[in-house]
């Protein structure tokens, strides 16, 4: 099958909003705790090794990185905290920075939450998501690292997901297992970040 995000390449990095690219196309953010899975997410979906670093150390990502996908559609990677040792007014600075460019950002035109499919929906997650509802942005979730979970367990995450979403009143979030390992949900993954896009 044909992949319509294999062509992504490094753009540049934005740690102000001046450095951003022009507010025009379309965009998706991915979002995640440090020790997601992100990258390797935007690795298996884009069907490159060294896209995004996957890194030992969680946290390295301090600022929003956009890979071009095609003209004027991009990929955003989003920082990661959790692990990341970062001061405050570093985080201070980011918290603004992110919070402005997620409501006035035109071109976004969705996010892809990745969390780990054995502690989903941590604080920043659904700090991550109300940000996308708040804006009336789809959002999907990915539970990554599936592999680390029998077919049953799996199942279990994901209804719990779901059912937590439902009672916090966003049950349109797309919610689904991931893993970059094994390649599972990374097609359904993809049509659906790719279909924000636009290039199906």
């Amino acid at each position: 099958m044909s992949n319509p995000l294999e062509k992504a390449r490094y753009l540049g990095s934005a740690h102000t909003p001046a450095q951003l690219p022009p507010d025009g196309g379309f965009e998706v953010a991915f979002a995640g705790r440090s020790n997601a899975g992100k990258s390797s997410a935007l690795n298996a979906l884009t069907r490159q090794n060294a896209l995004a670093r996957v890194s030992k150390t969680p946290g390295r990502t301090q600022q929003l990185v956009y890979f071009e996908v095609a003209p004027e559609r991009y990929l955003v990677d989003l920082p990661g905290y959790g692990y990341a040792k970062v001061p405050m007014e570093m985080k201070a600075h980011w918290q603004g920075f992110l919070d402005s460019w997620f409501k006035r950002r035109e071109a976004l035109r969705g996010l892809v939450v990745v969390m780990d499919i054995r502690h989903p929906l941590k604080d920043y997650d659904r700090q991550m998501l109300d940000y996308a509802v708040a804006r009336g942005l789809p959002a999907h979730a990915l539970l990554t690292k599936a592999d680390k979970l029998g077919r049953g367990q799996q199942a279990q995450a994901l209804q719990g997901v779901r059912k937590e979403l439902a009672a916090a009143g966003i049950g349109q979030v797309g919610v689904q297992t991931f893993s970059s390992e094994t390649k599972q949900g990374v097609d359904e993954a993809r049509a659906v970040v790719a279909g924000w896009l636009e290039l199906l």
